[in-house]
């Protein structure tokens, strides 16, 4: 191996190093279910290593469902000391990855999941983050609007309005329930993302501002549609992943330890 070869594989080292959290490997990942009336709705537990109680974080997957790339999104948080609980929201109702339609019944599955924490010893279910990304952020903006536990709200490149509404609504609204939220919210999105995904974040961030609530918003430069699970991610947006994932996991354990 060539001295140029061996300084590019170790600096590949050292940056895999890095973008693995520190808390990662005492990760433990366990199978649960709840219900919403006669439907039974699979979730993942994840517990960071140390003794509980732990914080928790309430994850809303993507409109492409459950799958290895939400299970790194999960995993990021957990290696900062949060404990996750991730509802597969699609398989229970034989809804297939990427669907156009957003199905209202699957609002009450995410958001029992909230109750199912309270029969779990290993965290706090008094108080919870929601982290949604994608269409996972409305369901996000819901819970915050109806729900007591939530303590704050993170989006990753959210979707800001119903995603069935009419197409005035689309481009030119958000959702109403942004006007109910009295929680810090983190809005998390790429530079290069959707213009208009990036302009319904921006409408609900000065939405939130105007009222005086906490919020904040992390535009990263150089930052494609999803960046954080693309399979062809340039340098910049691993290190976005990265940084998101440190900062939103501060963002949230300090609302949770208000």
């Amino acid at each position: 191996m060539s001295k140029r070869a061996a300084r590019i594989h170790c600096l590949g080292l050292l940056l895999a190093a890095w973008l693995l959290p520190a808390g990662a490997a005492g990760t433990t990942v366990r199978d649960l279910s709840y219900r919403n009336g006669d439907l039974e709705i699979g979730a993942k537990l994840y517990l960071p290593a140390g003794r509980g109680p732990h914080p928790v974080v309430l994850y809303v997957h993507a409109r492409r469902g459950w799958d290895e790339e939400a299970d790194a999104q999960v995993r990021r948080f957990v290696g900062h000391g949060l404990a996750v609980i991730a509802p597969d929201y699609h398989s229970s109702r034989f809804i297939p990855a990427w669907p156009i339609e957003h199905d209202p019944a699957t609002e009450k599955d995410v958001e029992l999941a909230i109750d199912a924490l309270k029969n779990i010893p290993e965290v706090r279910a008094d108080r919870i983050c929601v982290a949604g990304f994608s269409r996972g952020g409305y369901h996000a903006v819901l819970l915050a609007a109806r729900r007591s536990e939530v303590a704050c709200v993170v989006t990753w490149y959210g979707h800001m309005v119903n995603p069935n509404a009419p197409e005035p609504w689309q481009v030119y609204r958000y959702a109403p329930e942004i006007d109910r939220i009295k929680v810090p919210v983190m809005f998390i999105v790429g530079e290069e993302e959707q213009e208009l995904r990036r302009t319904g974040i921006r409408r609900a961030y000065y939405a939130l501002l105007r009222r005086g609530v906490p919020v904040e918003i992390l535009m990263y430069p150089h930052a494609r549609r999803a960046f954080d699970f693309r399979q062809d991610q340039r340098e910049e947006e691993k290190l976005a992943t990265v940084d998101a994932a440190r900062r939103a996991s501060a963002f949230m354990k300090a609302a949770l330890s208000r």
